[in-house]
């Protein structure tokens, strides 16, 4: 696939982004390390030079890239592709959307295929609801069309108006049982069973069954999602749901460190805190 280089864009991301940490690896070797894995990583997500010093705010723009693409792209076992789809699903969370439309292309550079783009925007819409889903959407949309790929994409449901009740409870229930339904039965006017069947139905029937994104990997995602959003009790659900999947403590913590320099310290501390607790 043709890699895209969104000057404007990426100019914009900078402009925009609010992470950045001063050099506190000690020894000139192990700072040049960092200096030429930016580069390796910028250079393979954006087809363009990192720390170049140009533009308005060189500073933070060479504070940002070593960050991000020289230390946190390298701190745990997750490969560059997951790390992207964690990315852009943060800034969807967020409605970063300048980020997202360069993150977006670069996720297309590092082998994240249309669909599992996506479909990790479309598994966003049960956390945080249609309109900031369909924001990020048409922001994606742009950047297929640039990439000349033809819209709209092949279709990847799987459940029926009668069965998406039951494929849903069948995901949901041996991950988390019946404690939303418990959690809300008190609800006045009985409105909570409501909730719990809708929960049931449309997040696990009709989003985590979708094709393009397996469920371990959804859950992941949504993780990183929950920690953006600093949902401590979901953090906890579902990182026991993680782990059921697969998704070990490790895992988790990188995934939630890859979030960090998009979501700063705070929320990123306080889910890091929740694993150690798993």
């Amino acid at each position: 696939m043709k890699k895209i280089l969104l000057t404007g864009v990426l100019a914009l991301w900078g402009a925009l982004s609010a992470s950045g940490q001063p050099d506190t690896i000690p020894g000139k070797e192990k700072n040049m390390d960092r200096i030429e894995l930016c580069k390796k990583n910028y250079a393979a997500l954006f087809s363009g030079e990192a720390l170049t010093g140009q533009g308005t705010d060189p500073e933070l723009m060479n504070m940002l890239q070593k960050y991000i693409f020289g230390e946190v792209f390298r701190t745990g076992e997750l490969d560059m592709k997951t790390r992207e789809m964690i990315t852009c699903i943060t800034l969807t969370t967020m409605q970063t959307l300048p980020q997202l439309k360069a993150h977006a292309a670069a996720a297309l550079n590092v082998g994240v295929t249309p669909v599992e783009l996506r479909e990790l925007i479309y598994l966003c819409a049960p956390f945080i609801g249609f309109p900031k889903t369909l924001n990020a959407l048409t922001v994606v949309n742009e950047v297929f069309k640039e990439c000349g790929i033809a819209l709209p994409l092949e279709e990847q449901g799987t459940v029926t108006e009668e069965n998406r009740y039951e494929k849903g409870a069948a995901i949901q229930k041996p991950l988390y049982g019946d404690e939303i339904a418990e959690a809300l039965k008190d609800v006045p006017g009985g409105l909570g069973s409501e909730a719990a069947r809708f929960l049931t139905a449309f997040c696990f029937g009709e989003i985590y069954t979708r094709n393009g994104l397996d469920v371990k990997t959804r859950e992941l995602l949504v993780y990183c999602i929950l920690t953006t959003l600093g949902a401590d009790s979901q953090l906890v659900s579902h990182g026991m749901g993680n782990i059921k999947l697969g998704n070990g403590k490790e895992t988790l913590a990188a995934a939630v460190i890859q979030c960090l320099p998009y979501i700063g310290f705070p929320p990123a501390i306080k889910a890091l805190k929740i694993i150690q607790g798993l």
